[in-house]
């Protein structure tokens, strides 16, 4: 018997695809508009792929600027390859949709942000060690916004 719907791990799945899906549409079509994101990467995931001196430089995390400049933007299930402008040096990463903690479009103050439930350094608290994702607005100029948090919502 299963322990009920996991709406926690469903949203997870639905945010990354979201994410994936405008991604793929960048790819396909560049940026439309004044459209472009910041987003935010665990550089520890080991899935990751940059150089050297970059995960030196930005050892936890790195917020990435998608917007004027940037090529061989390719898009999978698992995440996506692109080359970005870093004092202009081309640096090609690999971002699995996992390491992504916060995807921010301010053109239209759209933003998901994704909070990590670690287990407690004794170990007890086996359940809460997903992601969690909170939708909520942008920030760009001081402004009152609901977040929604989906743990309110766990047993």
């Amino acid at each position: 018997m299963s322990r009920g719907i996991d709406y926690g791990n469903l949203m997870h799945d639905a945010m990354r695809d979201l994410i994936r899906k405008v991604l793929d549409g960048v790819a396909k079509d560049g940026l439309p508009g004044d459209h472009h994101f910041f987003i935010t990467i665990d550089t520890t995931h080991p899935g990751m792929q940059m150089a050297d001196w970059l995960r030196e430089r930005y050892p936890e995390e790195i917020t990435l600027v998608v917007q004027h400049w940037f090529e061989n933007l390719s898009v999978t299930d698992e995440g996506f390859a692109i080359t970005l402008n870093f004092g202009n040096a081309p640096e090609p990463l690999y971002i699995p949709f996992d390491a992504i903690s916060t995807f921010v479009d301010p053109s239209v103050e759209f933003g998901l942000r994704f909070e990590l439930h670690h287990e407690d350094l004794d170990g007890e608290d086996g359940d809460d060690d997903e992601e969690a994702p909170i939708i909520e607005d942008a920030p760009q100029e001081p402004k009152s916004g609901e977040v929604v948090s989906l743990d309110r919502f766990r047993k």
